[in-house]
């Protein structure tokens, strides 16, 4: 609800009072599923509780000692819930429209803490997915779609904040396939490193999609448009460097936060399949791609609009503060976690 709210922030527009509720229906369909997944596991074990789901994983099921038809189908009822959340294929949909909401909205909730809900959840039952194979390999699969899905998407759009709503539909699809795979670790490290860097890029798209509006007024389809953009970095130079540290910490180049946990996770894809490696080794590749197409549009070149006082339009001293908060922490996170 409170996502549904925050989508629709602007509701006068047709665009997002749309966006929210394809937001609201796609989630509720995952809901249904999450919810009919707990009530067959309460029904097979008359509890709640973690444990008492894990003591089928560990004794019944090895056992057999319990349908596992019935249990592989509730376990694919949770699933669906993480798969709405996550904004994974096929119910991917309602992510990249959700950016019609403020770019703040859209660095915290659909960027770092809304979407990882779904990769949680399943990180928190993993022990239960272990012991049915059938459903690590379908967790693996989706993952490995939806990672390629999202980045040749994000090959293909103008709109900043789109291409990295894609952006960060396609590194989601990382930590699903690593949890396909069995390696939590690197999935639940990837989460924090992406947080950080798509927050900050988010944060960064606002900054640029505020000096824009100076130019050719409140209209999204122009403000956010890159191929409008060009030659920014004479004009907002905290936020290119800031952004591009971001750029580089999500192409995975080291000593960068998410070198570190990419790189556990296509050590281990490579591992577990050679066909997820080859697509996840491509896709990162292909990450690196599309995430400087991003860049050298906004910042490189010279400005593709017409226009008569930009230079006049200067960063906020708090706004470069929260980008700068943003950036330090990247250099050193991933080092202290993959220690740990």
């Amino acid at each position: 609800m409170c996502s549904y709210l925050l989508i629709g922030f602007w509701f006068t527009r047709p665009i997002a009072a749309s966006a929210c509720q394809k937001a609201f229906v796609t989630n509720r369909v995952g809901d249904f599923g999450l919810l009919l997944g707990i009530l067959g596991f309460f029904w097979i074990t008359g509890s709640l509780e973690f444990r008492d789901l894990f003591k089928i994983a560990n004794n019944w099921i090895p056992n057999n000692g319990i349908n596992s038809l019935l249990t592989t189908l509730c376990a694919f009822l949770l699933f669906l819930g993480a798969v709405a959340k996550s904004a994974q294929f096929p119910l991917h949909v309602w992510l990249p429209d959700a950016m019609e909401g403020p770019t703040p909205i859209s660095a915290l909730i659909h960027a770092a803490t809304m979407v990882a809900a779904g990769i949680f959840l399943l990180a928190r039952l993993l022990p239960l997915f272990i012991s049915l194979p059938l459903i690590r390999s379908f967790i693996s699969l989706v993952g490995t779609i939806t990672l390629f899905l999202g980045a040749t998407l994000a090959l293909a759009q103008r709109d900043i904040k789109r291409s990295l709503a894609y952006s960060t539909m396609s590194q989601l699809g990382y930590m699903m396939l690593a949890l396909g795979i069995g390696s939590y670790e690197a999935a639940l490290f990837h989460l924090i490193t992406h947080a950080y860097s798509k927050a900050l890029l988010f944060l960064g798209s606002g900054s640029v999609i505020h000096s824009m509006e100076s130019l050719v007024g409140y209209s999204p389809d122009k403000s956010q448009n890159m191929v409008l953009m060009g030659g920014l970095i004479k004009y907002v130079p905290i936020t290119r460097t800031t952004f591009l540290c971001g750029t580089l910490s999500l192409c995975g180049i080291p000593p960068l936060a998410c070198f570190w946990s990419k790189d556990e996770i296509l050590s281990n894809s490579w591992l577990y399949s050679p066909f997820s490696g080859i697509i996840a080794s491509f896709t990162a590749g292909l990450t690196a791609f599309y995430m400087f197409r991003i860049y050298l549009l906004t910042f490189d070149g010279y400005l593709r609009v017409h226009f008569q006082n930009y230079s006049n339009t200067k960063e906020g001293s708090l706004y470069s503060i929260s980008l700068w908060g943003k950036a330090h922490p990247k250099e050193s996170i991933g080092i202290l976690f993959y220690q740990q």
